[in-house]
């Protein structure tokens, strides 16, 4: 579903990322974890053309992102992203933010629109705000908002840079449950995350990332069982012990 191939990125003198090389299969959960600066939102970010790459390649559903020709709206609206900032528009209610991108990107008649939009709130537990402004919703309230407006692009995979960072343990909770349920339904996801709770209980494969390189790519239980390298054993001993227990409901089976 999502093959990098060698990537590098560069911010002026700057190495963000360095030779990175992954693969999230279709269906699969990938979580991307690391040090502050390591790289994982460049990677992320990558993935849908949000930043330019300066040499290997990434490929989505067979789509090259940085070759020339490739219409990069379209095949961002393919790709669900969802910031840590939310990004909700505040002077359009909920409803109308997840109607939007379907109504003008897709071409979707609004009735229609309307519909999936009430789905996906109703999904996303969040139905009943449908006619309110996102200032009205709390910080978990609006992160969901931004999954169901992701979610109604019909994405073939989902993107989430750190999602829950602005967030306090209740609404973080609420969160990654949204998030869990998604994986149970076998959505394609890659999360960049701290929540560890989450990548132990819902992730596949685990990238683990230190300036700008992956020194990991492993099957999410070996990762944290026995990591390899001592730099993500350092990171994972540091991270664990401070992690608030925030709740994660597990896959369904």
């Amino acid at each position: 579903m999502i093959a990098i191939r060698h990537v590098r990125k560069w911010y002026g003198d700057y190495l963000a990322l360095d030779d990175c090389s992954a693969d999230v299969a279709r269906g699969s959960v990938v979580v991307v974890c690391g040090p502050s600066g390591s790289g994982k939102s460049t990677l992320v970010r990558c993935v849908n053309g949000l930043a330019s790459i300066d040499g290997g390649t990434i490929e989505v559903d067979g789509v090259s992102v940085g070759a020339r020709g490739t219409d990069l709206p379209a095949l961002r609206a393919r790709i669900g992203m969802v910031f840590q900032s939310f990004e909700l528009f505040p002077h359009k209610t909920v409803l109308e933010n997840v109607t939007l991108g379907q109504t003008v990107v897709l071409r979707r008649d609004r009735r229609a629109a309307d519909a999936r939009a009430m789905t996906l709130l109703e999904r996303v537990g969040v139905a009943d705000h449908a006619r309110k402004h996102p200032s009205a919703l709390s910080g978990g309230q609006q992160q969901r908002v931004a999954i169901a407006r992701a979610l109604a692009m019909d994405p073939v995979a989902m993107l989430f840079d750190e999602p829950t960072s602005a967030l306090d343990p209740e609404m973080i909770s609420e969160v990654l449950d949204v998030m869990t349920r998604l994986a149970a339904d076998g959505m394609t996801m890659m999360v960049v995350t701290h929540e560890m709770a989450f990548a132990r209980h819902v992730a596949d494969r685990v990238l683990f990332m230190d300036r700008g390189r992956i020194l990991e790519d492993r099957d999410a239980r070996d990762f944290f069982d026995a990591p390899h390298t001592p730099r993500a054993a350092e990171f994972l001993s540091r991270v664990i012990r401070h992690e608030p227990l925030v709740p994660v409901a597990a896959p369904a089976s």
